[in-house]
């Protein structure tokens, strides 16, 4: 019996691991994205905007295909402007209606005029500002909604003004896309108290008591000082309180600190 569990346990140990499939294409992709997008920043800056548009232009094409095959049947039950007998300002709501609700060949076309542009703007200011923040963000919505308008013929009667008044709504909206984007991306102020102990917790497995710690404002400064009565008293079960109390005693960092007497 001894014999066969060795056996069986040198046998699992020389196995070769079975692999993701999914996990090794995702893998490998990530690697080419990284290599093309390192390969890209080499490049000269009409270079890299011709290609970045191309790919974006690409993209929105399929998006605005697909979303003219939806909407293919709303398209033919509108009249055609022979058909309609409108004044001039239900004219230009009629032919905003048609834009949107165009076959999918037209949807392409919008929808890749709108996201190459972005996408141009935003890898020309890029390269020139040295950054990406909130401003290349609203300058390319601005120009994506405004070339929108005039392609997808939504800019009526007055398509200059139209295209303009398009491009700063685009640009408010990106605006305030950007700034909640900033908001919910970034941690809370009082994270910057518990980057430690929310390292510990991670290297322990413990993460589902950071709220404790935070619950009794045990803050990184705290953790030399911890003791079983402080864990306790945030209601932390007996096991996890003495993997962290002997983590906090192993940790070089923390050992000499823990040496001096409090006052």
């Amino acid at each position: 019996m001894e014999g066969g569990k060795e056996h069986g346990v040198i046998v699992a140990k020389f196995a070769p691991p079975q692999q993701n499939l999914i996990e090794q294409l995702q893998v490998k992709y990530k690697e080419l994205e990284k290599g093309f997008q390192a390969w890209l920043a080499e490049q000269t800056l009409p270079v890299e905007t011709v290609v970045n548009s191309a790919i974006n232009g690409a993209q929105g094409a399929a998006m605005g295909y697909f979303m003219g095959i939806l909407t293919k049947d709303v398209s033919t039950s509108i009249p055609t402007a022979s058909q309609a007998n409108l004044n001039p300002q239900a004219m230009a709501s009629f032919q905003q209606a048609q834009a949107l609700a165009g076959g999918p060949l037209i949807q392409a076309r919008n929808f890749a005029v709108m996201t190459s542009v972005n996408a141009g703007i935003s890898t020309v200011m890029k390269r020139l500002r040295g950054k990406e923040d909130i401003q290349n963000s609203m300058a390319a919505a601005f120009g994506s909604g405004a070339m929108f308008t005039l392609v997808s013929g939504m800019g009526g009667p007055n398509p200059l003004a139209n295209a303009v008044s398009s491009g700063l709504f685009f640009a408010l909206i990106q605006g305030g896309i950007y700034k909640l984007g900033e908001k919910f991306s970034q941690p809370p102020a009082e994270d910057i108290y518990y980057s430690k102990t929310r390292s510990m917790l991670n290297n322990l497995g413990l993460q589902k008591y950071e709220k404790n710690f935070k619950q009794g404002l045990l803050t990184d400064n705290t953790l030399p000082l911890l003791n079983d009565s402080a864990l306790r008293d945030v209601k932390i079960p007996p096991g996890p309180r003495l993997l962290i109390l002997d983590h906090i005693e192993r940790d070089p960092e923390w050992k000499e600190v823990r040496k001096q007497p409090v006052k």
